[in-house]
């Protein structure tokens, strides 16, 4: 396994379980404990982890804003999941809008059989659907963002503007009875916002991972939203608020 792969491992085991041992990596990896000290020492400068007497812990200020390499692999079943579920949601002549989540790019993938318009902020969502001769596929451009792979800034708000969607498929940073839906992001959070204003339906798309968890930027409340697709059962709390405000709760099948 390259250096680059095993670190993007070591940062899944982290986000799943908070903290991590050396002696744990060493064998999992097959690799010395030396090793596993240089590897943790090369996420610590990127800021992606804090080094302990034995081990590491994430860094709590990492969940909020992780860049793309890392998110995508944190939980992928789960995105896997609800992406296959939202694609459900599609027909063919729709007019989608996606954003740069990368449980929205699981929706692309989950599309290419569909004759749609896809309109996204996401480069990622482009390079998944470049070729796809039945899928017209349509970039905001904008300022992109390389932690994200994403288009953001007021040219990106300004083309997605110009358009109507039938549907928006969408994810956030968190979730929460008391806050709504919250960002990590404020030019990201901006965005979707815009794109919210855009589609006649928005789909939230969420894995546990963003259960009663707050981001640092509001996008706005619950009355937003049309659906939301989640890999697991919601809190009560949870679920009696989202039903209040009229949301439809699909719960993955499969995960």
């Amino acid at each position: 396994m390259l250096a680059i792969d095993r670190r993007k491992s070591i940062m899944k085991m982290l986000v799943e379980y908070k903290s991590v041992t050396v002696s744990e990596l060493s064998k999992v990896f097959k690799i010395t404990e030396e090793t596993v000290r240089r590897d943790l020492e090369k996420l610590e400068k990127d800021g992606l982890l804090k080094r302990t007497y034995g081990g590491a812990v994430l860094v709590d200020s990492v969940t909020e804003d992780l860049p793309v390499s890392v998110r995508e692999i944190s939980n992928i079943e789960g995105k896997e999941a609800v992406g296959k579920k939202a694609s459900d949601l599609v027909e063919d002549g729709d007019v989608l809008m996606l954003d740069s989540s990368t449980t929205a790019l699981q929706v692309a993938k989950n599309i290419k059989n569909k004759t749609v318009t896809v309109i996204t902020n996401s480069e990622k969502v482009v390079i998944e659907l470049a070729g796809v001769q039945n899928i017209k596929v349509i970039s905001t451009g904008g300022t992109l963002r390389p932690s994200s792979m994403s288009f953001v800034g007021p040219q990106a708000e300004n083309s997605a503007t110009q358009y109507n969607g039938d549907l928006f498929f969408m994810s956030c940073g968190g979730i929460s009875v008391s806050k709504g839906l919250t960002d990590t992001n404020e030019l990201e959070a901006e965005m979707k916002k815009v794109m919210m204003g855009c589609a006649r339906h928005v789909v939230l798309l969420i894995d546990h991972t963003k259960i009663n968890r707050t981001g640092f930027v509001k996008i706005g409340p619950f009355s937003k939203i049309s659906t939301i697709i989640v890999d697991t059962p919601l809190p009560c709390d949870l679920e009696d608020e989202l039903k209040n405000n009229n949301v439809k709760i699909v719960i993955c099948d499969e995960h």
